[in-house]
C-alpha cells in the first residue's frame, strides 16, 4: 500500500490521537465519583425504606395515643357530671351511692389511662427520635451524593471537553488520510483495541514484540513504505514500514486464523 511521508506521519498522529481518547475515556468512565454517588443513593434509598417503616409506626403510636387521651377527656367530662348528680342528689343516700361507685370506677380507669398514656408517649417519644435520626442520615447522604455529582460534573466537564477536542482533532487527522489506508487504519484499530500503529524495534514488532527473521524483515523493507506484520497468530498485529527521515514506522492489523 502506497503512503507519502505525510500520510505516514499523519497515521502516527492518529494513533497518537486515538491513545489519548483511550486513556480520557477510560479516566471519564472510571471517575471515582460515579461509584460514590451510586453508592449514597443506595444507601438513601434503604434509609428511605427505615424512614417510611418509622413513619407508620409513629403514625400508629401518635394515633394510639390520641385515643387514648380522647378517652381520658371523655373520662374528665363524664366525671364532672358524675360529680354534679351527686351533689344534686343531697339526701338520696342511694342514688349518692350508685354515683359515688360510678365515680370511683371512672378514677380507676383514668388511673389505668394515665399508666397507658405514659407508656405510649414514652414510646412515640422514642419513634420520634428514630425518625430524626434517620433524617439526619438522609441529610448527610444528601449533601453526599450532591458534593459528589458537583465534583463529577466539574471533572467530568473537563474531561468531556477534552475528548471532544481530541474527536474533532481524530476526525480531521482521518479525514486528510487517503480511503484505503484509512480504512486499513479503522480496521486494524477496532479488531485491535485502538492499537493500529507500531514501530520496528530492530527486527522485532514493535507491537507484538516477536522478532522478525531476516528474509520476512527484508521483504519489508522491499515493501516500503508499508509493509505487514508475518505473524498471523490471534491477537498479533501486521504492519506498515516507512524508511521516512531515517525512522521505521508500521501500521498494525490485527488479523484473526
Amino acid at each position: 500500500m502506497q503512503a507519502t511521508p505525510e500520510d505516514i506521519s499523519n497515521l502516527i498522529k492518529l494513533q497518537q490521537a486515538d491513545m489519548a481518547l483511550i486513556k480520557a475515556r477510560k479516566q471519564f468512565d472510571e471517575l471515582p465519583q460515579r461509584e460514590q454517588i451510586r453508592a449514597a443513593r443506595a444507601k438513601r434509598e434503604e434509609v428511605l425504606k427505615k424512614k417510611a417503616q418509622a413513619d407508620e409506626l409513629r403514625a400508629k403510636a401518635a394515633a394510639a395515643l390520641k385515643k387514648l387521651e380522647d378517652e381520658d377527656a371523655s373520662l374528665v367530662e363524664k366525671q364532672h357530671q358524675v360529680q354534679q348528680l351527686i351533689d344534686e342528689a343531697k339526701g338520696d343516700y342511694r342514688n349518692v351511692e350508685s354515683r359515688t361507685k360510678e365515680l370511683n370506677g371512672i378514677a380507676n380507669r383514668r388511673g389505668t389511662l394515665e399508666e397507658e398514656l405514659v407508656a405510649k408517649a414514652e414510646e412515640l417519644e422514642k419513634i420520634e427520635a428514630v425518625v430524626a435520626q434517620v433524617e439526619r442520615a438522609l441529610e448527610v447522604l444528601r449533601d453526599q451524593e450532591e458534593k459528589a455529582t458537583a465534583s463529577f460534573q466539574k471533572e467530568g466537564g473537563a474531561l468531556k471537553a477534552a475528548l471532544m477536542q481530541l474527536e474533532g482533532e481524530r476526525a480531521a487527522l482521518a479525514a486528510v488520510l487517503p480511503g484505503e489506508l484509512a480504512d486499513a487504519y479503522e480496521r486494524t484499530a477496532k479488531h485491535c483495541g485502538g492499537v493500529a500503529v507500531a514501530i520496528l524495534n530492530g527486527s522485532a514488532c514493535g507491537a507484538c514484540r516477536v522478532p522478525i527473521d531476516a528474509g520476512r524483515l527484508a521483504a519489508i523493507k522491499r515493501e516500503a513504505p508499508l509493509s505487514t506484520c508475518p505473524h498471523f497468530l490471534p491477537g498479533h498485529l501486521v504492519f506498515f514500514w516507512s524508511p521516512f527521515s531515517g525512522a521505521c514506522f508500521f501500521k498494525a492489523w490485527c488479523q484473526r486464523m
